[in-house]
């Protein structure tokens, strides 16, 4: 789990994913050629934003992978495995503690285990995102996404060949 300092942003999204690659993803998938990442539709990286995509697109070039994204539908995050599994846990590590760090919550959130042993990592990212941010002009006519014949505004792939 990484917990930012700064806004839910498209940005910071993308280096979550990029940080989890650098630190575990390439390690325990060596062998990766695509990356499948399940998300919500709303938020920094709803279906509907350009920015999450040409961020998506930046990373994918930057790890050399494909970055299939698959949305669950509006209202239907819940489904989430991560989020049904886990967030629910995280809330009770977390739940009468006055929060008066970043620190104290990345060790409350670290020692939360779940009945079935599943054991959270957490990191703080400790950068500023701009929020506001505007697709590149030229983004929509050069992009690599690759939008799937079944439900395209939700089903994509960011290429990692530009």
């Amino acid at each position: 789990m990484n917990i930012g300092t700064s806004r839910d942003t498209s940005e910071f999204a993308c280096h979550s994913l990029q940080y989890w690659w650098y630190n575990r993803g390439k390690y325990d998938y060596p062998d990766a050629t695509e990356l499948l990442i399940l998300v919500d539709c709303g938020g920094s990286n709803g279906y509907r934003h350009y920015v999450f995509k040409e961020a998506l697109q930046k990373l994918a070039i930057t790890i050399g992978l494909d970055i299939r994204i698959a949305h669950y539908p509006p209202y239907t995050s819940k489904w989430n495995p991560i989020e049904h599994r886990l967030f629910s846990q995280i809330t009770r590590s977390l739940s009468g503690v006055v929060l008066s760090s970043y620190d104290i919550m990345k060790q409350l959130i670290k020692k939360t285990v779940t009945d079935t042993g599943l054991k959270v990592r957490a990191n703080i990212i400790d950068k500023v995102y701009v929020t506001g941010k505007k697709v590149s002009k030229d983004f929509k006519k050069n992009m690599k996404i690759v939008f799937d014949d079944y439900l395209p505004q939700w089903n994509y792939i960011a290429k990692c060949k530009v």
